[in-house]
């Protein structure tokens, strides 16, 4: 049974604020608690129905993790899910810790992604190509809003988001900076080493004027059809592919 207090500690981590206080986030839904359970997260409390208690005792007792047995009502009440039927998870924050892009690697950067829904898809999006880093822009939706997490699928265990100022970042950055625009070099004729930062704009206004200074090579997926432009997400995934069929 979850007891009321808890209710209240998980209804808080779903507004920002207390979030950064506490510095701990809510993960919910059968997959991506699992994905948690396997990642190097501390996981602080986990409410489970009794199916997924018996299926993960092991790795719950191995963990060390305090749980309790929660029904689906329960879980629904507590959370922010329609339907949830398997766990709810309360997890620590990892540190905000620069990481170490070598020229070699790919990593992406997002310039004030402000929906959540793209933050996540395309934090899964860059799990799927093996992308490790994501350099997100301080004004970038929170990676820890229960949003940004569900759209991950779990993969937020995987893939490290690093936020800080991109004019700091970049001043410092030796490698080819990549930035996607709808006027740039058509992505499928560009000739790609392998590493660099892919640079992906703002929803509505693009890469901002500041970042697209330090851009090396303006690039642009070609419009066939009469859209006015693509979603942040399925560009950054169609980007990422084309990269990656010319680095096999």
């Amino acid at each position: 049974m979850i007891s009321k207090a808890k209710v209240k500690h998980i209804k808080a981590l779903q507004v920002k604020k207390y979030r950064k206080e506490q510095q701990c986030f809510v993960v919910e839904g059968t997959k991506s608690v699992v994905e948690l359970l396997n990642s190097d997260f501390e996981v602080l409390w986990v409410a489970a129905s009794e199916e997924f208690g018996e299926a993960k005792q092991q790795i719950l007792r191995l963990r060390g993790v305090e749980w309790v047995t929660a029904t689906p009502t329960e879980l629904m009440a507590a959370g922010s899910f329609k339907t949830n039927d398997g766990a709810l998870a309360i997890a620590r924050m990892k540190p905000n810790i620069k990481p170490k892009v070598t020229p070699g690697h790919l990593a992406v950067m997002l310039d004030d992604i402000r929906d959540p829904g793209n933050l996540g898809t395309i934090i899964r999006t860059a799990d799927w190509y093996g992308i490790k880093h994501v350099i997100a822009s301080e004004e970038t939706a929170d990676l820890y809003n229960p949003k940004v997490i569900s759209a991950t699928m779990g993969s937020f265990c995987r893939v490290n988001v690093f936020y800080t100022n991109l004019i700091d970042f970049l001043s410092e950055y030796p490698g080819p900076v990549l930035g996607a625009f709808m006027d740039g070099t058509d992505v499928h004729t560009l000739q790609v080493t392998g590493g660099g930062v892919l640079v992906i704009g703002n929803e509505s206004n693009g890469i901002s004027a500041a970042v697209a200074r330090y851009v090396t090579e303006r690039i642009t997926i070609p419009r066939v059809g009469k859209a006015e432009s693509l979603n942040a997400a399925i560009a950054t995934g169609i980007i990422l592919d084309v990269i990656r069929q010319k680095n096999d």
